[in-house]
């Protein structure tokens, strides 16, 4: 797969906000990354339902993970300079899943959609797209 493998995939966020949070990645393909995180108590709001920053915690790193995969050839890195997220529902135990698609893989931009829905019940929770910029090296820069 691209630039990634599946396996380096699952273990990228060790040690990192996706690691904290518990993103499981499940699926991965150029075409679509597919994780899921469980709902513990420490990713809901004080409210008792799940914290919107956890959800895009989830939505977001599997869209970053699809860019690393379909970076350009000597790329060497991307950011987020654009996301926007629909909320829709919410969970408060068992499973949000969530699957990211490619909706545009340029060599400037790559714009990314995912849906975060629950696992029991195929409910979703949010709509999400993100702009990610491609980051090239600097002149006389080598990539690692």
């Amino acid at each position: 797969m691209g630039r990634v493998s599946l396996e380096s995939l699952k273990t990228r966020g060790d040690g990192f906000l996706p690691g904290h949070l518990g993103v499981e990645i499940v699926e991965a393909s150029l075409d679509c990354i597919h994780g899921r995180l469980e709902v513990k108590s420490h990713l809901l709001a004080p409210n008792g339902f799940l914290h919107a920053a956890s959800v895009i915690g989830l939505v977001d790193t599997l869209c970053g993970y699809g860019t690393i995969a379909n970076l350009p050839d000597g790329a060497a890195s991307f950011t987020t300079v654009e996301l926007k997220s629909n909320f829709l529902g919410t969970a408060r135990a068992g499973y949000l899943e969530a699957k990211a698609t490619p909706v545009h893989r340029g060599r400037s931009t790559q714009v990314w959609d995912a849906r975060a829905y629950t696992a029991e019940n195929d409910k979703t929770v949010a709509l999400f797209r993100c702009t990610q910029m491609i980051l090239w090296p600097k002149t006389g820069e080598q990539r690692s």
